[in-house]
């Protein structure tokens, strides 16, 4: 518990997977992909919990095989594709609030397609928060490049809307999925708050395990630190 707030991990992992079935307890260089994601937040001692929301009993068993806890099972409806996840992270406060009377100050979103992610970014998202009272804290990149909408007739210059020498170019923030620290009163209407801070990390720190090269990709990366150790 980080200077007595209440900060619970919740890491969404529903069975249904179309591009790598099973994908969220699929073998991944020696274990299951979502313990890589379970052991990096337990190791963590600014959370106060690290709650998986699945609607898989097999899942669930997983999880609490590397430490986690899976106290409630996720309804179907809440697993279609088109289900955003701030339902999904209203579901799980639901169910810890009614079955246990629990409410913490943040909520910390994490996936279990990142298992490249370090303790220690964890820990830097919410020691920034806690130093800024932030609404929210997400994992980021820098973005240097130049972006442009289509338009009536072609396109026009989206970002920056002047052409200035790098240097000296307002660099964009893209998001990489990694990590979304936010207060729960926020989760009430959006999982990342209006304004919010930002944990710069490095290009391909975090790698999102989405298509079955992704999956490839990750895997030799563990395998070849494991190798190196």
């Amino acid at each position: 518990m980080a200077k007595d707030k209440k900060i619970v991990a919740i890491i969404p992992a529903k069975s249904l997977s179309k591009r790598i079935p099973e994908k969220n307890i699929k073998n991944l260089a020696g274990k299951p992909m979502i313990a890589y994601i379970i052991e990096s937040a337990l190791k963590s001692k600014l959370l106060d919990r690290v709650v998986v929301s699945t609607d898989s009993k097999k899942i669930a068993k997983v999880a609490k095989k590397y430490g986690a806890e899976a106290p409630f099972l996720r309804p179907k409806e809440l697993t279609l594709d088109y289900i955003p996840t701030l339902d999904v992270l209203q579901h799980a406060l639901k169910q810890l609030a009614e079955k246990e009377n629990y409410v913490p100050d943040y909520v910390m979103l994490l996936y279990a397609t990142s298992p490249l992610l370090e303790t220690a970014r964890i820990d830097q998202a919410i020691k920034i928060a806690l130093k800024k009272d932030s609404d929210s804290v997400f994992s980021g990149v820098y973005d240097k490049k130049h972006y442009w909408i289509e338009a009536e007739g072609g396109y026009k210059r989206l970002y920056p809307l002047k052409q200035v020498v790098s240097q000296l170019q307002i660099p964009l923030v893209k998001e990489n999925g990694a990590i979304y620290l936010t207060k729960t009163d926020i989760l009430k209407k959006q999982y990342v708050a209006d304004k919010a801070d930002v944990l710069i990390m490095d290009e391909g720190e975090n790698i999102d395990v989405d298509y079955p090269e992704d999956f490839v990709k990750v895997e030799k990366m563990l395998l070849n630190k494991k190798n190196n150790r």
